[in-house]
């Protein structure tokens, strides 16, 4: 049958493109469904300040007039000017295992790129090093968490069909953090003492408020020499915060700041959303946030999203600071496994404090790359 490639416009075009993945992992126990509404404001340039600085287009594929297939193509301006390159990125791309719907969606996306000036294409990645980026390549029985990604087997032996190579991969581990040991406590300490640091504490979101600007600087500051990772500006750092602060549980941040009180890292743990998410199916309402309320007030298991500190400390043992802080929240919820967020398989500094920890390594994202 002849497959038919539809630009995104409409509504309605928007809605199968959210759509089209609930028909695909319909039934897979491991899929984390994304909230509906979010993902359709994030492709509007009315919502997501990341149009200022990007350029994207959006496909779906129908065959035998059902939709079964989307993908997206950005031009991050920003990024190509920090690494001198004209590369364009696909973004979201799902599609049923029909080899004729992913050389169609793959071959639009490129033709698009093409048009823009692209040389090369890279993918799945998102506007920016905050959204949606990478594609799980192994761990298939493995529940995402709420900021990583899910796909099927046959997602990899497709892009390896069309003449996608690997670029470089994101691995996740699972920690299982059962006591606290001595060491770890006379470490945090050790390191408070000689460094001069303090740490904060929260209980509730509004606290967290007035240091959303300084902790996205350290972001920016400690990320900027990382593989698709653009400097995200205050309008940026605003859309992330309205976004994203009403899903986090404060008492799981911890701040660290310096003698003369500046804010030098972070650390961000969230009680595992990822059931409840599954449970929301897609909805805040009517009763998906009660789902997602119930998880973050009573944790069986942390997502650490992220982790920032400021180069200059890097080496000084802050980690150590950040983890022994949040361990001790896990302590008081019961709650003795961790999972961690994609890091890039080439910074051994942090693979090596995880493997510090009993662990399993269990998940592996790729992003992909062709010359166009």
């Amino acid at each position: 049958m002849a497959i038919e490639i539809r630009e995104a416009k409409t509504p309605k075009d928007f809605k199968d493109f959210i759509n089209v993945q609930f028909d695909i992992y319909k039934g897979n126990s491991f899929w984390v469904p994304p909230i509906k509404k979010d993902e359709v404001k994030a492709l509007q340039s009315e919502f997501n300040p990341a149009f200022r600085f990007c350029k994207a287009n959006f496909w779906l594929a129908y065959k035998e007039g059902k939709c079964v297939g989307r993908i997206g193509a950005i031009v991050n301006e920003k990024y190509n000017e920090k690494i001198n390159a004209k590369c364009g990125r696909f973004t979201r791309a799902e599609f049923i295992d029909d080899d004729e719907v992913v050389q169609q969606l793959f071959l639009t996306a490129e033709k698009w790129l093409k048009t823009q000036g692209m040389e090369e294409v890279e993918g799945p990645l998102g506007f920016t090093n905050l959204d949606h980026q990478g594609m799980l390549v192994e761990g298939f029985d493995h529940l995402p968490s709420a900021a990583s990604e899910y796909h099927l087997p046959y997602y990899k032996e497709q892009l390896e069909k069309i003449g996608y190579q690997k670029k470089i991969d994101w691995i996740e581990f699972r920690l299982f953090l059962e006591g606290m040991p001595e060491k770890a406590k006379r470490g945090a300490e050790i390191v408070k003492k000689r460094s001069e640091l303090t740490v904060k504490s929260f209980t509730k979101k509004s606290e967290l408020q007035p240091y959303a600007i300084q902790l996205f600087e350290i972001l920016n500051e400690a990320f900027k020499e990382l593989h698709s990772v653009v400097h995200l500006d205050k309008e940026m750092i605003d859309y992330y915060v309205k976004r994203y602060l009403m899903l986090l549980n404060p008492e799981f941040v911890k701040l660290v700041f310096d003698k003369e009180e500046n804010l030098i890292a972070f650390i961000i743990g969230l009680p595992s959303l990822s059931e409840a998410l599954q449970k929301a199916n897609g909805s805040i309402f009517p009763f998906g946030w009660y789902h997602i309320n119930k998880a973050l007030k009573h944790p069986k298991l942390i997502d650490l999203m992220l982790t920032g500190i400021l180069p200059k400390y890097q080496a000084k043992g802050v980690t150590a600071v950040l983890f022994y802080e949040l361990h001790e929240v896990m302590e008081k919820y019961g709650v003795t496994e961790m999972e961690t967020t994609g890091i890039f398989e080439t910074n051994q500094k942090v693979i090596q404090n995880w493997k510090n920890y009993e662990n399993i390594q269990h998940k592996r994202k790729r992003c992909w790359t062709k010359a166009l």
